[in-house]
Parts: C-alpha cells; structure tokens; sequence
C-alpha cells in the first residue's frame, strides 16, 4: 500500500504533515485487511482563511472519499478520517456484502469493532428536524430569501412550475437549482 500525498494551491506538504496524515489514514486503512487497499490519494492545499484536505481511498466495489476544510491543517486532517470513519461505519453492510460476492470471506480485521461504531453513528445522525413553510416564487427571489436568511440552501415552490425546488450555493460562489418533478422521463434531461 502506497501514500500519494500532494500538494494543491502551491502549497507542499512538509514531512511532519505528511506523517502525520499517514498515521491518521492508517487508522482506516488498518481496517481492512491487509492487500485490499493499494493506494491512498491525500490532496493538501493552503487558502487565504482555511486549509482544505481531500483524502480518497480506492478499495474494490467502493470508493471512499472525504473533504474537510479548516483553518488549522492537522484539525482538518483529523476531522477527515473521522468523515470517513463514518463512512465505513454507515455502509459497513454494503461494503461487506460486495466483498463477499467477490469470494472474499474477511473484509474487515479483527480488531474492528463493527457493534460499538454502529451504536456510535447511530447515536449521532439526525441532530435536529424542522418543518417550514414552503412559499410559490421565482429563483431570483429564493436566492434572495437564502442570501437574507444567511443559509446555503433554500427551499421553495417555483411558482411557474408548482413543484419544490431548492437553490443551494455552490463552493465557487455560483448558485444552482434542484428541481422536483413528478415526471421521471424529466429526470436528468436538463444540464447538470
């Protein structure tokens, strides 16, 4: 199993960093057994206000993949082996099941204390619920709702379609629209 750690933004990583995300990584990893991952790719960069750290870990039938953004590099590196933690954690039965067709009897190592991380997730999912009011408008106005409410998403009905809709704000600033439609041949027939 190799490391490919680089650096993105003009940023390159020291090797205290690139230890350290080696020691974390491992950590999930050391999951499975061993052979099963052959390479792990690390994406580290460096922006104004936070430091970005995308990890992706190829393993067969499934590819897990994080991103965490954070002002500090080792906390956002720590907080993206958790993301994925809980990835593992919420499709442990996926995951294993896929393995199993391929007439591999063990996916996970021993150690891995599939009980305690589902009781653990479990206990952490839904954090809060909320029912709204969902008002008929234009995009233009939702956009505006979302950008006085100080959310990153917002939902309402489209009053020329009469279907919910949501616009969210995309990571490069732009905007864009979910649309719902009760007509499944409309379903991906628009640019994404």
């Amino acid at each position: 199993m190799r490391y490919e750690i680089t650096g993105k933004n003009g940023f390159v990583p020291t090797d205290a960093i690139k230890k350290y995300v080696e020691k974390k990584v491992n950590k999930i990893v050391n999951i499975f057994e061993k052979g099963t991952i052959d390479v792990v790719r690390v994406a580290l960069s460096v922006y104004k206000d936070y430091s970005k750290v995308e990890v992706t870990i190829p393993a067969p039938y499934i590819i897990l993949r994080s991103e965490v953004k954070d002002p500090d590099m080792y906390a956002a590196i720590d907080k993206t082996v958790d993301k994925l933690s809980q990835q593992i954690r919420k499709h442990k039965s996926k995951i294993r099941r896929h393995f199993e067709k391929s007439g591999k009897t063990q996916v996970f190592t021993q150690e891995f204390d599939v009980e305690a991380m589902d009781k653990e997730i479990k206990a952490s999912n839904l954090v809060k619920s909320k029912k709204i009011k969902i008002q008929p408008m234009s995009v233009d106005e939702a956009i505006l709702q979302m950008e006085m409410s100080g959310h990153d998403f917002f939902i309402f009905i489209d009053k020329d379609k009469n279907y919910p809709h949501i616009v969210y704000k995309r990571e490069d600033g732009d905007y864009a629209v979910i649309e719902a439609s009760p007509d499944v041949s409309a379903l991906h027939s628009e640019s994404e």
